[in-house]
């Protein structure tokens, strides 16, 4: 039974992530700071090219993973 708690538990959590990511995708052009287009991600455009890193973006989404698993983990 510790078995198929555990797999509740992590099928809720998943479908949790599920909800919250739909609702970023439906909402995230109304929001004021659009994930990917955060202050501090580096963006440079040239003639006949350009570059992007989401450096901001990618240090905020680890620092929310890191926080959910270690909430999962206690």
């Amino acid at each position: 039974m510790v078995v198929m708690s555990g797999m509740g538990r992590m099928l809720i959590a998943a479908g949790a992530f599920l909800v919250v990511l739909g609702l970023l995708l439906i909402l995230g052009g109304k929001l004021p700071l659009r994930i990917g287009r955060l202050p501090g991600d580096i963006y440079i455009r040239g003639k006949n090219s350009t570059f992007y890193f989401p450096l901001v973006t990618c240090l905020l989404l680890s620092v929310v993973l890191s926080l959910v698993l270690w909430l999962f983990r206690k």
